[in-house]
């Protein structure tokens, strides 16, 4: 049995005039997982078992990635485009809610999605991306900025494409390896896999239109956060190497039933280098009743 082979399966849905993939398991209550740059579904495979015990858990593709459609056009990779992705996958599955589960890009779409549909949203929970506001903020401090560095990178046209490219991928292996804690976290073949994700034709192109599109998204727009209603859970690997702990502090004040979670002595790739105690965080979470009762929820 290969590494991508386990007690899931994988189907296909379309949704928003595009073919997402998908890797499914269970029955119950829909969980929707969103991995980052530069994964794909993969990075769940430690999450898609354990909660399949309850739930239909079902982890995607975001489109541009592996076995999803891969549209040329930048204007594709919007927020907007996005987040339509995922309602058309929960409506397209036969569901009115979901646990919505996001990490890195992922997260950023799960946040941006729990304000703008918070009825198909059960709980929320985010692991090792910050609240769009607080990001937004907190980019411009130097601190950030040194970390950041690579967004501004990737605006440029086809040199990222060349250096993600260049000795076989090396440099999408290193995102992993080099930002890592705990380095046996990731195998050979897991590095592999995502090399061989991301040199599929279109791919790379279209994993950094996210990145091309996050100023207009992310920073011009400066939209009005409401306090959100739908229960939230941050789970943080202290040891980001891309993103500062500081970029956590403040997020009680956009969301109403919010809690966090730090894991010390991890990095950015929390669920995959600390995976059995995020899926006990995430557990826990799931089994609290809200703290907002329910003829509040869906107040402002």
């Amino acid at each position: 049995m290969s590494q991508l082979e386990g007690t899931w399966t994988a189907d296909y849905i379309t949704t928003n005039g595009v073919k997402l993939h998908y890797v499914t398991q269970g029955d119950g209550p829909l969980m929707v997982m969103l991995h980052g740059f530069p994964e794909f579904w993969y990075s769940w495979r430690y999450q898609i078992p354990e909660f399949a015990a309850e739930y239909k858990v079902v982890a995607l593709d975001m489109r541009g990635y592996n076995e999803s459609d891969k549209p040329k056009d930048l204007g594709a990779y919007t927020v907007e485009e996005l987040t339509k992705d995922i309602e058309g996958v929960i409506r397209g599955l036969g569901y009115d809610r979901c646990v919505l589960v996001g990490h890195d890009w992922g997260g950023a779409i799960a946040w941006y999605f729990a304000y703008a549909y918070p009825e198909l949203v059960e709980k929320l929970i985010v692991l090792n991306i910050p609240h769009p506001a607080r990001f937004a903020d907190g980019l411009w401090t130097w601190e950030q900025l040194q970390k950041s560095w690579y967004i501004f990178l990737f605006q440029l046209p086809l040199i990222p494409e060349l250096l993600l490219q260049a000795d076989d991928y090396q440099a999408i292996a290193a995102a992993f390896i080099d930002t890592a804690i705990d380095k046996n976290a990731f195998t050979p073949t897991d590095l592999e896999l995502y090399k061989d994700a991301a040199a599929k034709r279109g791919a790379l192109t279209a994993m950094l239109n996210y990145y091309r599109n996050i100023f207009q998204d992310l920073f011009n727009r400066k939209p009005e956060w409401n306090l959100l209603s739908v229960p939230t859970l941050m789970i943080w690997g202290e040891n980001d190497a891309a993103l500062g702990r500081e970029l956590t502090y403040g997020t009680e004040e956009y969301v109403r039933d919010f809690e966090i979670r730090y894991i010390p002595n991890c990095s950015h790739w929390v669920q995959q280098e600390k995976p059995e105690l995020v899926n006990r965080y995430i557990w826990e979470f799931l089994r609290e009743e809200s703290a907002i009762a329910p003829d509040s929820a869906d107040e402002d």
